[in-house]
């Protein structure tokens, strides 16, 4: 298994992503990347404390990177912005 993993939130219960998140860290991953765009981020943001709250509390938050991702639209020609949020845990 590499160093670091990933977990993509989409619309899945949160505790679909908990489960993903435990097992890669029980698997053996150092690193495990908890990515979200758009109206996941507050799903992503409760993924993340429920894991280091009530499962992992050795688990830190080692980076929060946010951003902005430009998406073209199939229905019309102009793009929109969508935000973006990468929460890095480490044990």
């Amino acid at each position: 298994m590499s160093e670091s993993s990933s977990v993509l939130i989409g619309r899945k219960p949160v505790m679909n992503y908990v489960l993903a998140c435990i097992t890669l860290f029980h698997g053996g991953a150092k690193e495990v990347s908890v990515k979200a765009r758009g109206r996941a981020i507050s799903r992503a943001v409760d993924v993340v404390e429920i894991v280091r709250r009530r499962f992992m509390p050795d688990v830190k938050i080692s980076s929060i990177d946010i951003g902005t991702e430009q998406v073209q639209s199939s229905d019309r020609n102009t793009p929109t912005n969508i935000s973006t949020i990468e929460i890095t845990l480490t044990r």
